[in-house]
């Protein structure tokens, strides 16, 4: 299986174990880093604890040994996505519309290829920030990754 069919097919099975529970899933990523890495992001209000991803863990666990859809050896990892998560979907940026950010570009722009700024909307090929006061819409192409700001 490809690695997006590995994802669409887990987030599936994923799904179907929260079903019932206040979990949502947030994404999955099915990675080769030295080693194949079955990682499964969770979150729900007040956040998910141990308890939560154990749960899961052990019910996604025994679906995929039963159905077997993973030919390559591989590390299952179920955890919130943290603090500062990685934002990718349209709904990550319609639930953190007004949150500041930080921006990882594939390229620089404006001299520049990391931005911290305020979310400010998107759409099918452009998200838009505010950044040091400013407007600043990039092509969703030319974007490495968006991650929540957090302030130390």
């Amino acid at each position: 299986m490809k690695r997006e069919a590995v994802e669409e097919f887990v987030s599936s099975v994923v799904e179907k174990v929260i079903a019932g529970t206040e979990l949502e899933l947030v994404d999955v990523d099915y990675v080769r880093e030295r080693d194949w890495y079955l990682r499964v992001y969770l979150d729900k209000p007040g956040g998910v604890d141990l308890d939560d991803c154990q749960m899961v863990s052990e019910k996604l666990s025994a679906a995929l040994d039963e159905k077997d859809p993973i030919t390559e050896n591989y590390l299952l990892e179920v955890s919130s996505p943290g603090l500062d998560r990685v934002l990718k979907k349209d709904k990550d940026f319609i639930r953190y519309n007004g949150r500041d950010v930080d921006i990882q570009l594939f390229k620089p722009i404006g001299g520049l290829k990391q931005y911290t700024g305020t979310l400010q909307g998107f759409n099918d090929d452009t998200i838009e920030f505010l950044i040091n006061g400013e407007s600043m819409t990039f092509e969703r192409s030319s974007i490495a990754q968006i991650r929540l700001h957090l302030d130390f």
